[in-house]
C-alpha cells in the first residue's frame, strides 16, 4: 500500500461539479492499494497516517501529529500509485488492486480511520469516479509512505 500524504491548509473532493467532502487543516492522502494488501496493512497505514508528525509545534518544528492538532483527513483512492514506471513510456498496473477488491479494503481503511480517529473529521473521495482534488499545500510539505506486508 503506498500513500501521498500532504499536509494541507485545506482540501476538497469534487465529483461532477458537487463538492463531495473537504476537510480545513489536516492530511489529504492519496492511496495506492496494492493486489497483495490486506486488512493488516490497511490498519498499519491509517495508524503511521494518524501518528506521522508533519505539523509544526511552537518551536516551527515537525512534532506534531494529525490527532495531536485535530485535523481533518481526505482520503481518496487512487490506484495509479501503483504502476509500474520502471520500463517504456506507459505505466502497467498489474500491482494494482483490482476494484472487486480494492474497494472493499479503502472502505475498511476509512471505517479504521473513523474507529482510530473522529469520525466527524475523516472525509473519502468516491471509489472509481472521475474526481477534481483541490488543495492548498502547507509548506510545501508531502510525503510518500510506503507499506508492504
Amino acid at each position: 500500500m503506498k500513500a501521498v500524504l500532504q499536509r494541507v491548509q485545506h482540501a476538497s473532493v469534487t465529483i461532477n461539479g458537487n463538492c463531495h467532502s473537504q476537510i480545513s487543516q489536516g492530511l489529504m492522502v492519496l492511496l495506492g492499494i496494492a493486489h497483495t494488501d490486506t486488512e493488516a496493512t490497511a490498519r498499519k497505514m491509517i495508524d503511521k497516517l494518524l501518528k506521522y508528525r508533519v505539523f509544526s509545534d511552537d518551536e516551527g518544528k515537525m512534532n506534531l501529529s494529525l490527532k495531536a492538532i485535530s485535523g481533518g483527513l481526505l482520503l481518496v483512492s487512487q490506484f495509479t500509485l501503483q504502476a509500474d514506471t520502471q520500463k517504456g513510456l506507459r505505466p502497467g498496473f498489474s500491482r494494482a488492486g483490482h476494484p472487486s477488491m480494492a474497494e472493499p479494503l479503502y472502505q475498511y481503511a476509512l471505517d479504521y480511520a473513523r474507529s482510530s480517529y473522529q469520525p466527524d473529521k475523516v472525509k473519502d473521495g468516491q471509489f472509481g469516479a472521475d474526481m477534481q482534488v483541490t488543495l492548498l499545500n502547507d509548506g510545501p510539505v508531502t510525503f510518500l509512505l510506503a507499506i508492504d506486508e
